[in-house]
């Protein structure tokens, strides 16, 4: 199933939010940098980078911190992946971040060291939309359905991606 991951959707899963009328402003490819890269700003890092006033001060912002590196690592096929919410086995967990953000919950079975489960939450809509919950959002009651999928995660690593129970 496939995951979007547009400016629609984000405006949407981001509307009523004070820092909303600024992502509405950045353009496309900033944006993406702003979709994929959310995961690893603070609340007051997100406002902060949504204040600056140029491109190019946006830019230096997540060069500063690490973050532009971290995300063009990837190939822009890998890039246009994690944007469109499409997560594959093989994929680190900061890639299975970038695409699908923060887990609704995280689990370790007991003795494991190496395993890890990171529980998403998404709405299913009419349009056949599938997007990732988030809390507080203002679209899940029009969802049709709202399901949980499960990454597994081996050293860091997917090794699976399963369906969970409605939610």
């Amino acid at each position: 199933m496939r995951i979007l991951a547009t400016l629609l959707a984000a405006a949407v899963l981001l509307s009523g939010c004070s820092i909303d009328r600024k992502v509405k402003k950045l353009e496309e490819d900033e944006f993406v940098h702003y979709y994929c890269l959310r995961p690893f700003l603070s609340e007051e890092g997100k406002k902060e980078y949504l204040k600056l006033k140029t491109r190019a001060e946006r830019d230096q912002y997540l060069k500063d911190r690490g973050l532009w590196e971290q995300f063009y690592k990837y190939d822009a096929k890998e890039r246009d992946l994690m944007f469109e919410g499409e997560v594959r086995i093989g994929w680190k967990k900061e890639m299975v971040l970038m695409a699908w953000g923060a887990p609704y919950d995280k689990q370790k079975p007991p003795g494991d060291r190496w395993l890890e489960r990171l529980v998403y939450r998404f709405e299913l809509h009419d349009d056949g939309s599938l997007l990732v919950w988030e809390p507080k959002s203002k679209t899940a009651y029009q969802a049709k359905r709202l399901l949980e999928r499960g990454v597994v995660l081996e050293r860091g690593v997917v090794v699976e991606i399963e369906d969970l129970k409605p939610w």
